[in-house]
């Protein structure tokens, strides 16, 4: 017999999955990962450039993630990853881009990035990989994609979008 699953709130549910690494340590991370590419090491000011933080804000996150072992970090100097922190920093950059390109699958075209975004950081990794396995199977198989296409388009004749019409 199936457990049932016991009904949380949102934030319930971030407490009992807390795997060590906030929302926040992530995207550092994940653009860690983007600006590292290619090169060695990333300068923190470039860095807190590109999220539009104070240095300060950066320093601190860059000794947290120095905690977990996932960057050498010289004080309001250079960031290096480790290696754990290039694999987790690549990992987070291939979530990303994928749920990205489902959404675009989907035929969503307002906010994709804002919505990737937000998305990456609530779902499990279950969900991932079902959603890879999506996006797989939809690009392998077109006519399909074509199908839902033309059925959303049929749902609302006049501005082919019904996700207002669900809400």
């Amino acid at each position: 017999m199936r457990k049932q699953e016991q009904f949380r709130t949102f934030r319930g549910y971030s407490l009992v999955d807390a795997d060590g690494l906030t929302p926040g340590m992530e995207d550092y991370l994940e653009m860690l990962y983007r600006l590292a590419s290619g090169n060695t090491y990333v300068r923190l000011v470039d860095l807190a450039e590109k999220l539009s933080v104070q240095p300060p804000s950066a320093s601190r996150m860059m000794q947290r993630l120095s905690e977990q072992g996932l960057v050498e970090y010289e004080r309001y100097g250079i960031i290096r990853l480790t290696e754990a922190g290039k694999q987790l920093g690549d990992s987070l950059l291939q979530r990303h881009r994928l749920i990205e390109q489902f959404l675009r699958l989907m035929g969503v075209k307002q906010n994709v990035l804002k919505d990737t975004e937000r998305i990456e950081h609530i779902i499990s990794d279950e969900l991932v990989c079902r959603i890879k396995w999506f996006v797989l199977f939809a690009t392998e198989h077109p006519e399909w994609l074509g199908d839902f296409e033309d059925w959303v388009s049929r749902q609302s004749p006049l501005t082919g979008d019904s996700s207002q019409e669900l809400l």
